[in-house]
């Protein structure tokens, strides 16, 4: 097979799927890694696709606009935000970043009284303060116009000086792999920061986020508590989850 074809079908095969990992385009061209890396590496220079750690992702499907990720899955990311937010007494200290999923647990968290809350996101500090006894620090920072949050060395520095029961992190993807992975370098450092920073960290994501690739992962996803989603995870990623002590809650009209 001659270069310009192989990487022509890698190219449909990856805005078909939005994402697919080396290990899945070599086992369906079967070809050496290394001349998957190559082409990767090429495709991503002419902006086609774009190459991540492990694989490539569609162009097109980088992250979307807040307002269609808004409407987006919009009742499942209501029900998954209500049975996280069960999780969650009132007097409690919650960091909560941006994010739909993610604010689906804060407006649920409205029903709380007293919390502590710690964020970056712009929209949930305004829909927290002052509501109940709230007390909110918003994490200072360069503003991501994509999510409306601030992000950057920053925010990142002074969330590590808070600590908090309980964090609320939203997934760009979860891989087959396992990775909780994101967007942006600044989203990743951050998330990575917030399971440093409790003692409960709580993964929030809808099932669309199951077995596909983001650009960039988040470390420590193993100190994650829960993984609350709409759906049970299938495919490599439910056999890749059995090897993290996360226990899955599973919405059902936003009840356990």
């Amino acid at each position: 097979m001659l270069a310009e074809e192989r990487q022509s079908r890698i190219v449909s095969m990856v805005n078909e799927r939005g994402s697919l990992s080396i290990t899945e385009i070599q086992r369906r061209l079967n070809v050496s890694r290394e001349t998957i890396r190559r082409d990767l590496v090429t495709l991503s220079d002419r902006n086609v696709l774009r190459k991540t750690h492990g694989g490539a992702l569609a162009v097109e499907r980088g992250e979307p606009v807040l307002a269609v990720r808004a409407i987006t899955n919009a009742d499942a990311k209501r029900a998954i935000g209500l049975l996280a937010a069960d999780l969650v007494p009132d007097g409690a200290s919650v960091m909560l970043p941006g994010g739909t999923t993610v604010q689906a647990v804060a407006e649920a968290l409205l029903a709380r009284q007293e919390l502590t809350v710690v964020t970056n996101s712009i929209a949930i500090c305004s829909r927290m303060t002052g509501h109940n006894g709230n007390r909110v620090f918003m994490l200072g920072g360069e503003m991501q116009t994509t999510n409306n949050i601030a992000l950057g060395r920053d925010a990142t520095a002074m969330l590590a000086h808070y600590s908090a029961d309980f964090a609320f992190i939203g997934a760009g993807a979860i891989s087959p792999a396992g990775w909780l992975m994101d967007y942006t370098r600044e989203e990743c450092e951050l998330s990575s920061q917030m399971f440093l920073s409790v003692r409960t960290a709580v993964v929030v994501a809808d099932h669309a986020k199951f077995n596909r690739y983001a650009p960039v992962r988040v470390e420590h996803f193993e100190k994650a508590a829960y993984l609350v989603t709409d759906r049970p995870p299938d495919g490599p990623l439910a056999s890749a989850l059995t090897a993290l002590p996360l226990e899955l809650l599973v919405s059902n009209n936003g009840t356990r």
